[in-house]
């Protein structure tokens, strides 16, 4: 893939960025960690497999076939062989699907796309359904390529002799730990300290599905017109999944209609329009 030149990140973020796009140069960036989120790369991977395919080549190529493309492409080889040591590219973090770059404080950038699939990553707050149970782990549906595993100790004081009972279905709200390629991810009902926080099962409500980007859409800061609006008139409670599942409660079944059909209608407006919809909702409600 043809690297597009680098572009300073600030000036590339709540943009639309396309595959390809250097959004990052770490020989830049000194004394800080990044954290890298769906949709971005760093293209010491791809060199790599780049550099693995070549070799593979070279040995079950014959010698003297090796010897001429070695003369005609010796640079090219030389580039592939030394990966970034040679080409500089593992500084570099790409973007390996098109959308709109995101950044949240203090270091983690992410691609946000506007999609049915889910693509589990370490950090994210999801709402899962509990589709099975074994002796270890609650295997859990969060929309990605595969089953979650929720480990029966990943809650706060979890021991062997208080382990939590769900039903076949029981939604929960817990947090991505681990996504490795290849792997089904890791869950927690559990933040960083330790501590339950606001994970566990959602009880009652009403749970719709919708598309990642207006997950992150309602859970962006400032708060979401819709959201912020509703607030000042109504209760309710909701919990939003960065996997595109919404949970939404309230005391009474009317209010939980409301807020959601309110949030699938206003999906494709502009937040001026959304705060226009949701008030004339309201009214016609009072």
């Amino acid at each position: 893939m043809e690297l597009k030149p680098s572009i300073p990140s600030s000036s590339l973020i709540d943009q639309q960025v396309f595959p390809g796009d250097v959004v990052l140069d770490l020989s830049k960036i000194t004394s800080q960690t990044i954290k890298l989120g769906g949709g971005l790369r760093q293209n010491t991977d791809l060199l790599l497999n780049v550099r693995n395919v070549v070799i593979r080549m070279i040995l079950r190529w014959p010698k003297e076939f090796v010897l001429c493309i070695h003369l005609v492409t010796r640079s090219l080889l030389v580039i592939m062989m030394h990966g970034a040591a040679v080409c500089k590219d593992g500084d570099l973090i790409s973007v390996m699907k098109g959308g709109v770059l995101r950044f949240s404080k203090p270091n983690k950038y992410w691609v946000e796309t506007s999609q049915k699939r889910y693509v589990p990553s370490a950090g994210d707050n999801v709402l899962g359904i509990v589709v099975d149970a074994r002796s270890d782990n609650f295997f859990v549906d969060i929309k990605g390529p595969t089953l979650a595993f929720l480990p029966v100790l990943a809650f706060e004081g979890g021991t062997r002799r208080n382990i939590p009972k769900f039903e076949m279905g029981t939604l929960l709200y817990v947090r991505v730990v681990k996504a490795d390629t290849g792997m089904n991810p890791e869950l927690s009902c559990m933040d960083a300290s330790g501590k339950a926080a606001e994970y566990g099962p959602l009880k009652e409500g009403f749970m719709f599905e919708t598309s990642t980007g207006l997950s992150r859409t309602l859970l962006s800061s400032p708060t979401c017109p819709v959201l912020e609006t509703l607030g000042k008139k109504i209760a309710f409670e909701i919990a939003v999944g960065l996997n595109g599942r919404v949970w939404v409660n309230s005391s009474t079944p009317s209010i939980v209609v409301l807020v959601s059909n309110t949030i699938i209608q206003t999906a494709s407006m502009s937040p001026t329009q959304q705060k226009i919809r949701v008030e004339s909702l309201l009214q016609k409600m009072q």
